[in-house]
């Protein structure tokens, strides 16, 4: 059986600003009913001993700032675990390390 559909080929294009990328050293994910967020953040600050002053505890406040914040319907969730693992194996092959 001849699949007469032409592939699909993602030409990609990247603009300067963005090209260069964003240091972040926190990510958090979280979802909502329609879609997935990542949030990628850069720890601003040295930690510091704070009180909460509702409860009087004791708590270290980390300051961070979001540095991008993408969203992903769910379907795209699935591939991206898929890169993701893919790129961490080679990474650990070229490298050695492994966590």
């Amino acid at each position: 059986m001849v699949n007469d559909e032409p592939e699909n080929r993602l030409e990609v294009s990247i603009s300067a600003e963005v090209e260069a990328g964003q240091y972040a050293n926190f990510a958090s994910v979280w979802h909502t009913e329609d879609g997935f967020v990542l949030d990628f953040a850069v720890i601003t600050r040295p930690p510091q001993l704070a009180n909460d002053p509702s409860s009087g505890q004791h708590f270290v406040s980390v300051p961070t700032r979001i540095v991008s914040r993408i969203r992903i319907p769910p379907n795209q969730v699935f591939e991206l675990m898929k890169a993701l693992e893919q790129q961490l194996t080679a990474y650990e092959n070229e490298t050695g390390r492994k966590n």
